[in-house]
């Protein structure tokens, strides 16, 4: 990919605009300007957004222009241009959840993370493109045009985040919401260079809430990620599954050093796909340099089983199956068929089989929080695979074998513990490799500030690329 060096203003950080904005020198709209030039060229080749609004996105810059002059911003994001995923409610905004099947509404409220980006002033591009309910670790959708990585728009970004990623990649603006129930923040920040944060489950407020889903920011660096966190922990009581409301500084520095901290090393979960070579060997290299400067490193043996990783994904499919048994059958039908054929596998499983694979929720969680529990901090792969071709649903394409390649992620859902995924490295077709770096419940802080660590000591990074 050839580097892109025209766009300063497109790919500059939420906190370097914001300092700009304070200090006179730059001003939204013309922010604003520079992203929409580069989604106008990049889009096409891309498909990343869906519902693109520009006229509002100017007024929202206007507004976001002056409160700036007056020095009275809205808030810590007021003026920087961000991005929602499809699944998350904006106001007036059919939401498709990915397919073709969804009966088409506008939606009536924004949901609370679009709600806190409003309110502290963000302007709104657009939202992004998904899979089929957020259950296929790829851009393929039966309502969206097909989503692709600009690393190589031959593959896949991932998901079920795909647009955020894509769009967080070829520099539509710094902040791009995402959700996560299996990986699907980090497993695209992974394959395409980002910083993905799946926060402690119930930190980020969302509505409808559900067991190990959470919502998080998909950036190019920590330090925009902790400042999106800053925004979108603000309480919001249609959560009833939110954290109590809690203080917290994000504003987050890096560790000074790691003496002292015993880390921990998974590249084997126990189950799923094996860990390729050039996978295997960046995240030990990540964990050379922790242990480097300080840090006590030790390997983790895998400990997610058959047995939960088969349950889960028997309760999944089901939870799908029922979905798509209340829509009319032509609406049923224009559902992707690899969902479809997923979910319908469902039909085998009886009640007892149904709990079990529901009761695999708590058995994660056991046992990853009786694994992590000795460590300050596990370092894994985000995915033990590359980034597949972009036609593909998943990296084993299987609907019988669909969660193969998130069970280094998919733990850490269950058991509500804060996870980040880092670029560490490319592969042998210059493609990133994502690094995660999880710790103990409630411990997002210490999250953040152990992957700014490695975000300022890591090897020098490869620019981003065209997306062409």
């Amino acid at each position: 990919m050839t580097p892109v060096s025209d766009d300063p203003l497109a790919l500059a950080t939420a906190v370097e605009l914001c300092a700009s904005y304070r200090d006179g020198r730059l001003s939204p709209p013309e922010v604003l300007d520079a992203v929409l030039e580069r989604i106008d060229r990049l889009e096409p080749h891309l498909h990343a957004l869906y519902a693109p609004d520009p006229d509002r996105a100017r007024r929202e810059a206007e507004e976001a222009g002056r409160r700036w002059a007056e020095h009275r911003p809205a808030g810590p994001l007021d003026g920087v241009p961000v991005t929602v995923k499809d699944n998350v409610a904006v106001a007036g905004v059919p939401t498709p959840v990915g397919s073709a099947a969804t009966p088409l509404r506008p939606a009536v409220e924004d949901a609370p993370p679009a709600a806190r980006l409003r309110e502290s002033g963000a302007v709104l591009l657009a939202k992004t493109t998904m899979p089929d309910l957020g259950m296929l670790t790829s851009g393929l959708s039966s309502y969206h045009p097909l989503t692709r990585n600009p690393w190589d728009p031959r593959r896949t970004p991932g998901g079920s985040s795909a647009g955020a990623a894509a769009a967080a990649a070829a520099g539509y603006g710094p902040v791009h919401l995402g959700t996560d129930i299996g990986g699907s923040i980090r497993l695209p920040a992974g394959w395409c260079g980002l910083v993905g944060f799946k926060p402690s489950f119930g930190r980020v407020p969302i509505d409808p809430a559900f067991l190990g889903r959470a919502a998080g920011p998909l950036t190019r660096t920590v330090d925009d990620a902790a400042l999106a966190m800053s925004v979108l922990t603000r309480p919001d009581r249609r959560d009833h599954l939110a954290l109590p409301p809690q203080e917290l500084d994000w504003s987050v520095a890096p560790r000074p050093d790691l003496a002292g901290l015993r880390v921990g090393l998974l590249l084997d979960a126990g189950v799923g796909l094996p860990v390729e070579p050039d996978v295997a060997e960046a995240v030990s290299r990540a964990a050379e340099l922790f242990a480097a400067h300080g840090a006590t490193v030790e390997p983790i043996a895998g400990y997610l089983t058959r047995a939960m990783l088969d349950g889960l994904d028997d309760f999944w499919r089901t939870r799908a199956r029922a979905d798509l048994d209340r829509l009319e059958p032509d609406r049923r039908a224009a559902a992707l068929p690899y969902i479809v054929a997923w979910a319908d596998r469902a039909a085998r499983l009886d009640a007892a089989a149904v709990y079990h694979g529901f009761s695999q929720i708590d058995a994660i969680s056991l046992a990853t929080q009786r694994a992590t529990e000795p460590y300050d901090a596990v370092l894994s792969p985000t995915c033990p695979v590359g980034p597949p071709d972009a036609e593909a649903p998943s990296p084993t394409g299987d609907p019988d074998r669909p969660l193969e390649h998130i069970a280094f992620t998919l733990p850490f859902n269950m058991s509500g513990q804060p996870a980040i995924s880092v670029n560490c490295g490319y592969d042998r077709d210059g493609l990133p490799i994502g690094l995660q770096i999880s710790g103990r419940r409630f411990a997002d802080l210490d999250v953040l500030s152990l992957a700014a660590f490695y975000e300022a000591h890591r090897p020098e990074q490869r620019p981003w690329p065209t997306g062409r």
